[in-house]
C-alpha cells in the first residue's frame, strides 16, 4: 500500500486488520509473528475498562482464570491513564453503595488490591525516573549463594520458541509468543525457570519479554525479574508443583510427558532450596544502593521566548490516549507519532507490540512516520511551519535524549498528565511498602472524604 498524503507518512486507512497485519509486514520485515488477539485504541480500551469489577480482581487476581483488569496494555501506553483507571475504581465504588457514609473504609478494603496494584506500576516509573537505564543493572546484590557469571547470558533456545518439555513453561511461552500477554502468576512462573532453573541472567528474559508484551514496560518488567531473581528482593522466588496446579490447575500437568519423575518442579520448597541455591555469603550487603545520578548534558540552545500560536504535537509511545495533555491543549495543531525505527531493531520487537500501538495511533488525530524520531519530528515540523514542538512528559530516558535533539532547533514544551498520586514529599523508594506507606493514604483521600 502506498503512504498516504505525503512520501513519509505511513497508511492510516486499511480495509480490515488483516490488511493492517500484511501492512506492518511490509514496513517492519524484521518484526516476527502476527497481530495479537488484544486489540489497541481506546475503543477496545473502554470496552475492557467498562469489565472492571475490583472486588472480584481481589479475590481471584492471583488465579490463571481470575478475573484480571486486561489494563496492563492500555495503561502501559497511557492509552488509559492510572488516574483514570483510579477514578474509575472509585466511580465503581459509588455506583455500588460504597460511596455512602460509613460505607467508604469497607469500599476501600474491597477495592484495595487493585488500587495498590496501581501503585506498583507508578511505584516502578519512579524508580526509573530515579535511576534510568541503571534499571539494567543489579539493584541489590543476588541472594542465590551463586556468583553472577553462575548465569548465562543468553536465553536458551528451546526457551525461546517454547520447546522444553515441559507443558507448563512450554503454554506460558506460546502465550506469550501468540497472544502478547501473560498471566502475571504465569510471568513470575516462566521468570523463575529461566533464573533459578536454566540458570540464565535476568537481564536476557527481561529482553525477550519486552519483544513480545504489549504492557511491555521496561519499569515494571525489569524489577518484577529482579524481583525473581533476588537482586531487588530479600530472597529468591521459586514455585513448585503444588503451587502451579493451585493456581493453574492441572491443564499443564495432566498431559505433560514429565509429569511424573522428570518434572522439575515436584518437590518441597525445602528441597528446592537445596537443589537450586548455595549458602548465601556471610556479611552480604544487600541494601539498595544510593540512587544513581543521571549525569545532565549541557542544556541545548533553543529559540527564546514562549511558544507562539503554531505548534506541532509530538506523540510518543507512553501517551497513546485522548487524555495526552498536549493533545488536550492544542487539539487543532498538526500531531505526529513515529515509529523509532532505531530502537524496534535494537529491541527486536515483535509484529504483535507494532501492531498494538499501530491501532493505538490510529485512533488518534495523528499522522504517522518511521525513522528516526527527531529527525521525522523537525521535518514534519518544517512542512507545516510550526514554531515549536509541544509533548507529554515520558519516563523513559530515550525521550529526554530525542527531546533535547529536537530543542536545538525548536522549542519544546513538556506538558505533564495527570498524576497517580501527588505526594507531599519525595518518597523513599529504596521498597514498595516505604512509598506505600506515603501515597496510599493520598490515593484514598478524595474517595474517603467524599
Amino acid at each position: 500500500m502506498p503512504p498516504a498524503n505525503a512520501a513519509a507518512d505511513l497508511p492510516s486507512t486499511f480495509l480490515d486488520r488483516k490488511d493492517l497485519e500484511q501492512t506492518i509486514t511490509e514496513l517492519f520485515p524484521s518484526a516476527w509473528g502476527g497481530l495479537s488477539p488484544i486489540r489497541g485504541g481506546g475503543v477496545a480500551a473502554l470496552a475492557q475498562l467498562a469489565q472492571l469489577d475490583p472486588i472480584a480482581y481481589g479475590c481471584s487476581r492471583n488465579h490463571i482464570d481470575g478475573a484480571v483488569s486486561g489494563l496492563s496494555p492500555y495503561i502501559r501506553h497511557g492509552v488509559l491513564s492510572l488516574a483514570e483507571v483510579r477514578d474509575a475504581v472509585f466511580r465503581w465504588l459509588e455506583e455500588r453503595g460504597y460511596g455512602r457514609s460509613g460505607q467508604r473504609a469497607e469500599g476501600r478494603q474491597l477495592a484495595g488490591k487493585l488500587i495498590n496494584e496501581l501503585g506498583w506500576r507508578d511505584y516502578w516509573q519512579r524508580l526509573w525516573k530515579q535511576r534510568g537505564d541503571a534499571i539494567w543493572n543489579d539493584q541489590e546484590p543476588l541472594k542465590t549463594g551463586h556468583p553472577p557469571g553462575r548465569y548465562a547470558d543468553a536465553l536458551p533456545a528451546d526457551i525461546a520458541t517454547g520447546r522444553t518439555g515441559l507443558a507448563c513453561m512450554d503454554a506460558f511461552a506460546g502465550e506469550l509468543l501468540g497472544r502478547g500477554w501473560l498471566h502475571n502468576h504465569a510471568r513470575m512462573w516462566l521468570a523463575s525457570y529461566v533464573v533459578h532453573w536454566r540458570q540464565v541472567q535476568w537481564q536476557a528474559g527481561a529482553r525477550w519479554f519486552l519483544q513480545h508484551l504489549l504492557d511491555g514496560d521496561p519499569a515494571s518488567n525489569n524489577f518484577s525479574w529482579q524481583w525473581v531473581a533476588s537482586s531487588f528482593s530479600q530472597k529468591p522466588y521459586i514455585f513448585n508443583r503444588a503451587n502451579l496446579e493451585r493456581f493453574a490447575g492441572d491443564r499443564h500437568c495432566r498431559g505433560c510427558l514429565l509429569a511424573g519423575a522428570g518434572c522439575p518442579f515436584e518437590a518441597s520448597y525445602e528441597t528446592l532450596q537445596q537443589r537450586l541455591f548455595a549458602p548465601s555469603p556471610v556479611g552480604l550487603d544487600q541494601s539498595l544502593p544510593a540512587p544513581v545520578q543521571r549525569l545532565a548534558a549541557p542544556a541545548p540552545p533553543t529559540r527564546s521566548g514562549p511558544l507562539l500560536g503554531r505548534p506541532l504535537v509530538w506523540v510518543h509511545g507512553e501517551a497513546l490516549g485522548p487524555a495526552n495533555p498536549a493533545l488536550r491543549a492544542w487539539p487543532e495543531a498538526p500531531a505526529l507519532f513515529v515509529f523509532d525505527t532505531s530502537l524496534i531493531a535494537a529491541s527486536g520487537l515483535s509484529l504483535q507490540r507494532l501492531g498494538f500501538l499501530y491501532e493505538c495511533a490510529l485512533e488518534l488525530p495523528v499522522s504517522l512516520r518511521q525513522g528516526d524520531v527527531a529527525e521525522q519530528v523537525l521535518a514534519f515540523a518544517a512542512r507545516h511551519g510550526a514554531d515549536g514542538v509541544v509533548t507529554s512528559a515520558a519516563v523513559d530516558p530515550r525521550f529526554e535524549l530525542i527531546r533535547r535533539r529536537i530543542a536545538v532547533v525548536l522549542p519544546v514544551q513538556v506538558l505533564e498528565p495527570e498524576p497517580f498520586v501527588r505526594l507531599e514529599s519525595p518518597p523513599d523508594l529504596r521498597r514498595f511498602s516505604r512509598y506505600w506507606r506515603q501515597a496510599e493514604p493520598l490515593v484514598w483521600r478524595r474517595f474517603l472524604t467524599g
